[in-house]
C-alpha cells in the first residue's frame, strides 16, 4: 500500500504546513469515469458519516482495491484526505486495505488540528471503504 510514504510526507511539518499539504491534495482527486460521471451518484454511494458531501465507489478487480470519489471543491481539507487515501490505496490489495489504521487523522499529525466532527467522518469513511471493500470481494 502506498500510503505510508504518503504519511511521510506529513513529517516534520508544522500543524498549519500539514494543514495546507492535505489542501494542496485536493486538487489531485481524480474525476469519475465515464460510466459514473453521466449521473448522479446512487444513495448507497454516499458515506454517511461524512458532514460534507462524500460519495464513494469501492470496487475490487483482481484482488486489487479501486477507490473513485466525488467530494465538493468548497470542502478542501476532506477533499484532500480523500484524495490522499485514493492516491495510497489504489491498487492495494483487499487485505491491506483492511488492516490499514482506523484512524488515519494520527500518523498525517493533524488529530489535534482538525475537530472532533472531522475526526469522527475520517474514521466513518476509513471504515466505510473497508466495509466496501469486504463486500467487494465477496460480490
Amino acid at each position: 500500500m502506498k500510503l505510508e510514504p504518503l504519511f511521510a510526507e506529513f513529517d516534520g511539518l508544522e500543524p498549519r504546513e500539514r494543514l495546507e499539504l492535505l489542501i494542496e491534495f485536493s486538487d489531485s482527486l481524480p474525476e469519475l469515469s465515464d460510466p459514473r460521471s453521466s449521473g448522479p451518484a446512487p444513495r448507497e454511494c454516499r458515506v454517511r458519516e461524512c458532514q460534507t458531501a462524500v460519495d464513494l465507489w469501492v470496487d475490487v478487480i483482481d484482488g486489487c482495491v479501486w477507490l473513485e470519489a466525488v467530494v465538493p471543491r468548497q470542502s478542501p481539507t476532506i477533499r484532500g484526505l480523500v484524495a490522499l487515501l485514493v492516491e495510497g490505496i489504489n491498487g492495494s490489495q483487499v487485505d491491506e486495505v483492511l488492516q490499514m489504521p482506523d484512524d488515519v487523522l494520527g500518523p498525517l499529525g493533524l488529530s489535534e488540528t482538525l475537530g472532533m466532527t472531522r475526526q469522527r467522518g475520517t474514521r466513518g469513511l476509513v471504515a466505510a471503504i473497508k466495509r466496501r471493500a469486504l463486500a467487494a470481494e465477496s460480490a
